[in-house]
């Protein structure tokens, strides 16, 4: 039985989701920071479009290890190591902007602009440790039906954290440079390691009992994947939103810095990123429906359309507008996800199964920032400024400096849009609908008859430690 009440242990993970909304601010304040200050020094789409490809890539490459790690050892001491490491790099990088000359560290034809953005991409990479650990812990604190809430708290959590970040980092770039920033980012840190040192979780007294192996294991990632049946097709359901999100990584903050100073494009991004609060809030306060799955293809569906229109013109309202209403639907869609992969994968596997899911979605948005970054710089905005291009895209997209940008935006909104509405007549949506209808019913009846969750990972019950069966 759990040592603790529903309510003292939602305490905890209020504590835990603090902890981890002031690392996530730290590193996303640094990061933005970043991509701010490169643009801006050298106005090279492909700079930025590398860094946030290579950001995602590198995610893509160490989730599964961060998954292992995270059913190998226990929750609170994967936070303090993945704190502890992000520290150090952070120190280092601001070492090395130190010692290093701006226009040699700028040049991107020499080694030191590469170093200097590896270190700060590795140490914020190492961070999303965290995440994946977090989405564990609401399986140990939070009883199954409020789940998907705590997973919208998570995601209001994040928009907190864009809003902040964005505005600390436009004036930060602004006002302070990119030095002070990085000399905020580490006392930020500290404080953030620091607090996560007083956190205790007495429910996980040990780890439970894993099939997990060495520090890669990808064997035990994919059959923990598809020990459930459709788990792999709900992982590539929210793979099509990061499909766009690598053009967006690529070209979004080119498209409002050019429209905006670097101060006001920063405030303006927070002013949309409000709109990630209220996303979180409201499945916070009403979960995801009886389909999670269905709420996330919903949620797709209108974010495609959302990112083909929203910079049709080169309107300031409508581009912030835009950003607002596509970030109210981004916690659906990954609080959709991490319900169902909470309600129907045991605990001992959770770890894997989220860092297979990180690493397969963080590899769809490389593959379009590589892409269109290139693509974007060479052909498309150059066509698109040409007196030939302006006339022909003025129809459809207005007159602007950015329509080669919207151009892109507009062409992968409508694919988001077609391959959402697809995958709502395949039969896997079915299966996986009917899978989580099949863990919740089961859940229920268990609650019903006093068997609720057992939050000691040291005696998880063995219908949770145990691989469930596939269902159908």
């Amino acid at each position: 039985m759990s040592l603790r009440s529903p309510e003292q242990r939602s305490r905890t993970f209020t504590g835990i989701l603090v902890n981890t909304a002031l690392a996530n601010i730290t590193t996303s304040y640094l990061w933005f920071a970043l991509t701010f200050w490169v643009y801006l020094e050298t106005r090279n789409v492909i700079a930025t479009g590398v860094i946030g490809g290579a950001y995602m890539l590198l995610i893509a490459l160490s989730s599964i290890s961060f998954g292992t790690f995270v059913d190998r050892y226990r929750k609170l001491a994967v936070m303090r190591f993945a704190a502890g490491f992000t520290l150090v790099m952070f120190v280092l990088s601001g070492v090395m902007f130190l010692l290093t000359p701006t226009p040699r560290l700028l040049d991107l034809t020499q080694p030191w602009f590469w170093i200097f953005t590896m270190i700060i991409l590795v140490g914020a990479v190492v961070e999303n440790m965290r995440n994946v650990a977090l989405s564990t812990t609401v399986t140990i604190l939070i009883e199954p039906d409020r789940r998907a809430n705590a997973n919208g708290m998570v995601g209001m959590v994040q928009g907190l954290a864009f809003i902040v970040t964005s505005v600390l980092s436009g004036l930060s770039v602004g006002l302070l440079g990119m030095g002070w920033t990085v000399v905020v980012a580490v006392v930020l840190t500290v404080l953030a390691f620091a607090h996560l040192l007083t956190l205790r979780m007495p429910e996980e007294v040990r780890v439970a009992a894993t099939d997990a192996h060495g520090a890669f294991d990808l064997r035990g990632s994919i059959a923990a994947v598809m020990a459930i049946t459709g788990l792999f097709a709900l992982i590539l359901f929210s793979t099509f939103n990061n499909f766009i999100g690598g053009v967006y990584m690529a070209l979004m903050d080119p498209y409002g810095l050019e429209m905006f100073p670097v101060e006001v494009w920063g405030a303006v991004f927070a002013l949309g990123s409000t709109g990630f609060i209220i996303g979180g809030a409201l499945i916070g306060k009403f979960g995801l429906g009886a389909n999670p799955l269905r709420s996330l293809l919903l949620a797709v569906v209108a974010m495609g359309f959302l990112g083909a229109v929203f910079t049709i013109r080169e309107w300031a309202w409508l581009y912030i507008a835009g950003i607002w209403l596509y970030l109210i639907l981004i916690p659906v869609v990954e609080a959709a996800e991490q319900t169902v992969i909470q309600q129907v994968v045991p605990l001992n596997r959770q770890g894997r199964v989220f860092g297979f899911a990180m690493a397969f979605e963080s590899a769809a948005a490389p593959i379009t920032a590589f892409l269109i970054a290139p693509i974007a710089q060479f052909w498309i905005i150059p066509y698109a400024r040409s007196e030939e291009g302006s006339a022909q895209l003025a129809p459809l997209l207005g007159e602007g400096v950015s329509r080669g940008i919207a151009l892109v935006f507009l062409i992968a909104g409508i694919i988001m849009i077609a391959a959402a509405l697809l995958a709502f007549l395949t039969p896997v949506y079915r299966r996986v609908s009917a899978t989580y209808a099949q863990a919740a019913a089961e859940n229920a009846s268990d609650t019903a008859a006093g068997n609720g969750s057992d939050a000691d990972a040291g005696t998880i019950s063995e219908r949770d430690a145990a691989p469930r069966p596939p269902a159908g």
